[in-house]
């Protein structure tokens, strides 16, 4: 059996930049356990996996170690592949996933994501996570990842967290935020439990992170950027219960999978 495998750049406008997402497209899916061991072998943060419907597209992330609920740069990569090299021919897709109806559109070269929203909530920090930190934090909060907000953007670039500490906390990882320089916010996000120890451009992240800024900077248009090596911006929409995410993305590679 082979299956086609392309290398996507998401939320980048040119490639070494964004983050790195693997898409599989699939005639019908899979054993778990043959998507759970391709996502192994391609070590990349997540490795998306779509089968076309009638009218949707059946969606699922793989981490090289699990399943799970909500990525959004492998969304954008899975999204790219479909209008660029699949010839999808709907204005929008419809991707049926873990956490409902994704819904993707593409604008001229950007593509336009439409996610739940989460609103953080206020929280005592758990000692792994100070632990971890190794500085004092400005405000704690808690979503799906706990939320460290840190006093200004040098401090987020200079952050040095002890992982191993963090691979104790009972959530999916650490998003570390300020406000920017000439952007409304930063951040950078671990993910150790993931095995994924700090991610490029976390899509999912900015579904709890604009929320947070946009009540805090009442503003409902916000410009955010990823302080990673790799780095990678996008803009934020937030209105009620849905964020969109505006970004790019760009081929890095394509190739095939054989499976005996």
């Amino acid at each position: 059996m082979e299956i086609a495998i392309y290398q996507i750049d998401a939320f980048a406008s040119q490639v070494f930049s964004g983050n790195p997402a693997a898409v599989c497209p699939l005639v019908e899916w899979l054993e778990d356990g043959i998507l759970q061991s391709i996502a192994e072998a391609n070590n990349l943060s997540e490795t998306a996996f779509f089968v076309v419907k009638q009218n949707l597209v059946e969606l699922r992330w793989f981490t090289p170690n699990s399943e799970v609920d909500l990525c959004g740069h492998a969304t954008l990569a899975a999204a790219h592949v479909l209008f660029q090299h699949l010839n999808y021919s709907r204005p929008a897709i419809r991707f049926q996933t873990r956490s409902g109806e994704l819904v993707v559109e593409k604008t001229g070269d950007a593509y336009t994501l439409n996610f739940p929203a989460s609103m953080p909530t206020p929280v005592a920090p758990p000692p792994a996570l100070i632990e971890g930190l190794g500085v004092t934090p400005k405000a704690v909060y808690c979503a799906f990842d706990y939320i460290v907000e840190l006093e200004d953007e040098a401090s987020v670039k200079s952050l040095e967290p002890n992982l191993t500490a963090w691979k104790q906390l009972d959530k999916r990882g650490v998003v570390v935020t300020a406000p920017g320089l000439n952007v409304d916010f930063v951040s950078r996000c671990f993910f150790p439990r993931l095995d994924v120890d700090e991610d490029p451009v976390t899509g999912s992240a900015h579904c709890e992170i604009a929320p947070l800024w946009s009540k805090v900077l009442q503003k409902q248009i916000l410009q955010a950027k990823q302080c990673s090596k790799r780095g990678g911006k996008m803009t934020c929409i937030v209105e009620s219960e849905r964020v969109t995410l505006i970004g790019h993305a760009v081929d890095y590679m394509k190739g095939t999978i054989t499976l005996e």
